[in-house]
């Protein structure tokens, strides 16, 4: 089993189809992937200028993915992320400033400014949680999943994860037992072809992780996972059987992250296969680009509009950035909070 040309960076760069999808939905599309674009992308700058001082993981390029599977979901859905997980947060419309604040350790932040950009939540949008264990929120998702459907709700639980974090035991334990149980579980493998710097080829007999929900007689989808309608429509299919009771289904959505494994750097000169030809063939998928040379093409979108509406994410961006800058630290007296125990009174 293998991806083929979904693997391949010259191949899938033309524009996508539009099919029957409305163009109010493209536009929220399009915008939900330029605003994770310019969040990420500001927090590169700050990450390469000093201005934070933790590790960053960014997932520029990736954008289609997170914007795709959250058109399918719904208050009292629960998304759990890994530790490149921005996109997942902010594609369910948690609020920017709130995320700088995180990454900018103020204790305005997600998780008071003591997490970093590993460690998101926001509750009030449904994401209840990434952290930079591989793998370690998936068995979480089921634990969600099997909670909805024994209260009945309809609910989903989401878990994203990479394609180096189908080498984790937990994962296989995961995929049997909601399958077993047919728990509402949506996994979402974002299958860029690297673990940290190694290259799939060089972990796994194929670069096909959907073969693991065949193992588990599980339904699945693979997609090109820069195609924000592809995932979408994928998504749609799998979460409403979910919904239905049909038990857990598997999206592998193949993409490219453009960045390296960490900070702003390319990471050109280590690991295997990924030349500077390489990221320029791949940044020539960008999901952005395609969808909005589609929506030209079909004559309700203008490079003007393209231009106005990237203008004022850009306004938006700045704003919550210079907002978050200016949030306080968090006190000194936090430090070991929730650490240790309190006795007596």
């Amino acid at each position: 089993m293998s991806l083929g040309l979904l693997a391949e960076a010259s191949s899938h760069q033309g524009a996508l189809q539009l099919g029957q999808v409305a163009p109010a939905e493209l536009q929220a599309h399009l915008a939900g992937m330029m605003r994770v674009r310019a969040v990420e992308r500001r927090l590169a700058e700050a990450r390469r200028d000093g201005l934070v001082g933790g590790p960053v993981h960014l997932g520029v390029g990736q954008e289609a993915v997170a914007v795709g599977v959250s058109a399918s979901l719904r208050a009292g859905d629960r998304v759990f992320g890994a530790h490149r997980s921005h996109s997942h947060l902010l594609a369910l419309g948690s609020d920017v400033r709130k995320l700088f604040a995180e990454v900018l350790a103020r204790s305005t932040g997600h998780s008071r400014g003591m997490g970093g950009s590993m460690h998101l939540w926001d509750q009030s949008v449904g994401f209840y949680g990434s952290v930079p264990i591989v793998a370690g929120t998936v068995s979480l998702a089921v634990g969600a999943g099997m909670a909805a459907r024994l209260q009945g709700t309809g609910d989903v639980a989401v878990a994203y994860l990479g394609d180096g974090a189908v080498e984790e035991g937990v994962v296989h334990e995961s995929l049997n037992l909601a399958r077993v149980q047919k728990d509402p579980v949506i996994f979402v493998v974002e299958n860029n072809l690297f673990a940290s710097h190694m290259h799939i080829s060089l972990r796994q007999p194929s670069d096909c992780t959907a073969r693991y929900a065949i193992a588990h007689d599980m339904p699945f989808r693979v997609v090109d996972g820069n195609d924000v309608l592809a995932v979408a429509r994928a998504a749609d299919e799998l979460v409403r059987a979910a919904r239905q009771g049909a038990g857990p289904g598997f999206l592998e959505a193949v993409t490219y992250r453009w960045y390296g494994h960490v900070d702003w750097r390319e990471d050109i000169d280590v690991g295997v296969h990924r030349s500077q030809h390489d990221v320029d063939d791949w940044r020539a998928k960008d999901p952005v680009r395609r969808l909005a040379e589609a929506m030209q093409a079909a004559g309700f979108w203008s490079v003007a509009q393209q231009a106005a509406l990237q203008q004022v994410i850009d306004g938006q961006i700045e704003s919550a950035w210079k907002a978050a800058a200016a949030d306080p630290l968090p006190p000194p007296e936090w430090l070991l909070g929730h650490v240790y125990a309190r006795s007596g009174g």
